[in-house]
């Protein structure tokens, strides 16, 4: 409500004067619109969440160090393969590709294992309440979120898988015949999405446990420690179950080779996409409806 007064100044007042002499003009006006908050573009948040991922120095030194893992043991393997009894990992390798990509399987834990610190970190410190509070809507969030680590596993991962099979197959010292990277680009191709989709994996199970223990001791029992235990279970079950699993979906990515206790290309790509999609479904309709 605004008050106007008003005074007519051909009469002028005096002490004695009424007060008549004021004339008072009451507007009545509209109350203000209530202030609201700008929406946050989608851009300035995935914006905002590059900066918080490659601002924070142990992460992006995680995400090189999985990059220099997959080169530097992928060169060890191809350099022993002509050895009468190689040690580790490589005594189960044959393939001069497979020989290149052996550091995968310590690269893709490393990857796990910062997909579920970039999400559970922010609960531990509390910033997740603050992003949640700036964007508004959180669905927002955790699409920014997946879109950062996705593009920067991939951008790294492509760059490591790419010199691992280059680098592996120049120091090969087998007897088998190497590839071209232009035979093989359908494996550095399957290997990336893969090392990709298990990092978004360790971010949904951030956003579902909240806990950074949690989700890695989840991560790591459930993608990389499991299968080996199912391997103890009667033939007749893993036959069936093994194959569908997100570690035995990702092998048949990376494999030229067939395999008849893989699936197909296709049918792997499609099966690991669904496990994928499906934490990550899982983990926005959790975080819609409780408390951060």
């Amino acid at each position: 409500m605004t008050t106007t007064l008003t005074t007519n100044p051909s009469s002028p007042t005096t002490p004695n004067e009424s007060s008549e002499s004021i004339m008072t003009t009451t507007t009545l006006t509209a109350p203000a619109a209530a202030t609201r908050t700008p929406k946050v573009p989608t851009i300035g948040v995935i914006k905002a969440e590059w900066l918080k991922f490659w601002s924070v120095r142990s992460t992006a030194v995680t995400l090189l160090a999985a990059g220099f893992a997959t080169v530097a043991f992928g060169m060890i393997f191809s350099a022993v393969a002509e050895s009468d009894e190689p040690a580790g990992p490589a005594a189960l390798l044959s393939d001069p590709v497979d020989l290149a990509l052996g550091g995968i399987g310590l690269s893709e834990m490393i990857i796990g294992v910062l997909g579920v610190m970039f999400v559970a970190g922010e609960y531990s410190t509390g910033l997740i309440r603050t992003a949640f509070a700036a964007v508004g809507k959180r669905g927002r969030v955790i699409r920014a979120k997946a879109a950062v680590l996705s593009a920067s596993i991939f951008g790294v991962g492509l760059a490591a898988v790419t010199a691992s099979v280059v680098l592996g197959q120049a120091v090969y010292a087998g007897s088998e015949a190497t590839s071209a990277v232009t035979d093989v680009l359908d494996v550095i191709f399957g290997t990336t999405l893969y090392l990709v989709g298990i990092g978004l994996i360790g971010a949904a199970l951030g956003f579902i446990l909240r806990s950074t223990a949690g989700g890695i001791g989840t991560l790591v029992g459930g993608v990389f420690i499991g299968p080996n235990l199912l391997n103890l279970l009667p033939d007749s079950f893993t036959d069936v179950f093994m194959k569908y699993l997100p570690s035995e979906a990702g092998a048949a990515m990376m494999t030229q080779v067939s395999n008849p206790d893989l699936l197909s290309r296709g049918a792997a790509y499609a099966v690991f996409t669904a496990w994928v999609v499906g934490l990550l479904g899982v983990a926005g309709w959790l975080v819609k409806r409780r408390d951060a």
